[in-house]
This record gives C-alpha cells, sequence and structure tokens, in this order.
C-alpha cells in the first residue's frame, strides 16, 4: 500500500512535469484588447437576438414562434460543433492545401492558429447567446400556446423549457461527437463559406 501511494506521487509528478513541458517558455499577457472585443461583440450579437426574441416572437403565429425557436437551438448547436472541430483539427493538413492554393485553406490555417479565439467566439459567445435567447424564445411560444389552447401557462412553460432544454444538450452531445471525429472536414467547409466574405 506505501509502495502503491509512493508510485501514484511519482506519476503526478512526471505529469506535472511533462505538462510544465508543453507550456510556452514565455507566458502570453493577458490579451486586453481581444477581452473588449468578444464582449462587444457578445452586447451586440446578444442585444440584436433578443430584440428579435422579444419583438418579433410575441406578434408571430405559434408555429412560426416554435420554428424561430428552433432554429436558435439549431444556431448554437452548429457553433458548438463548429469550436470543438476548430480545436481538433489537423492544423498541418490545411498548410499542404493552402501550398496548394486551395480555396479556404488559409482561412482553415488562420482559424487553426487562433483555435482558442475561434472556439471562445463559436462556443461561448454564439453558443451561450442562442441558449438564452431560445430560453426567451420559449418562453414567449408557451404563452402564445397556452393562450392558443387555453391551456395551463405554467404546465406549457415547464414542458416548453424542458424540450428546449433537452434538445440542446442532446443536440451538442451528438455534435461533440461528430465534430471530433470529422474536425479536418468540418473546419474546412467552414473555412470555405467564411472564404467568402475574406480576402485571401
Amino acid at each position: 500500500m506505501f509502495f502503491k501511494k509512493n508510485d501514484e506521487k511519482e506519476e503526478l509528478k512526471n505529469l506535472l512535469v511533462q505538462n510544465r513541458r508543453k507550456e510556452k517558455v514565455k507566458k502570453e499577457k493577458v490579451n486586453v484588447k481581444w477581452i473588449a472585443q468578444i464582449a462587444l461583440i457578445s452586447f451586440t450579437i446578444s442585444f440584436g437576438l433578443s430584440f428579435v426574441s422579444e419583438i418579433a416572437i410575441p406578434n408571430l403565429s405559434v408555429v412560426w414562434g416554435i420554428l424561430l425557436t428552433l432554429a436558435f437551438v439549431f444556431i448554437g448547436i452548429l457553433f458548438d460543433i463548429v469550436g470543438v472541430a476548430v480545436t481538433g483539427a489537423d492544423e498541418k493538413v490545411f498548410h499542404s492545401m493552402n501550398s496548394r492554393q486551395v480555396k479556404g485553406s488559409k482561412v482553415a490555417v488562420l482559424f487553426k492558429k487562433n483555435a482558442d479565439k475561434v472556439s471562445s467566439f463559436c462556443c461561448d459567445v454564439i453558443g451561450d447567446i442562442c441558449g438564452i435567447v431560445s430560453g426567451a424564445s420559449a418562453s414567449a411560444v408557451s404563452v402564445g400556446l397556452a393562450a392558443t389552447f387555453n391551456w395551463n401557462l405554467l404546465l406549457v412553460s415547464l414542458t416548453v423549457a424542458a424540450v428546449v432544454a433537452s434538445l440542446t444538450i442532446g443536440g451538442k452531445a451528438c455534435g461533440k461527437s461528430f465534430a471530433i471525429n470529422k474536425s479536418d472536414v468540418i473546419l474546412y467547409e467552414f473555412a470555405k463559406i467564411i472564404s467568402i466574405f475574406y480576402k485571401e
């Protein structure tokens, strides 16, 4: 038992040593500019999507309100997939494609070099905002459903919220597995779309 504990301590020390080797010798300073930019982008996107959900959905029919809520859920899942794929993709593949001047490969390399920022934007900014807005949309849809069919508002709200949450969580769980297995393809396809708006 004593030797086992010592072995575990040695293994832990070895892991810590290996981890330090992986770290950069010179630690980067906190990028204040990036934090300010991401905060401003988050505010703008959140404001825009919240405006749509709060103003548009109450004036829509129940069917269109449901479709818009599902669209927010889908966008959140889609960007979560991209965020995971960026971190898992192999940069060498895109350098090779870039040397052959394949469309979108330069953007893919740029995304991979800034994988932490791209992943943060996709998963944390877009993904989380869509989660919040889809929740707000679900509330508006619940009111519409309760009023249209004369159902109990509390029961409808709880049911709709549970359905939206399960779709979001289940979709992201499936999406993560897909993103890990197809990371290179996903990043390439996403980079191809972005390259339309990006001058290479």
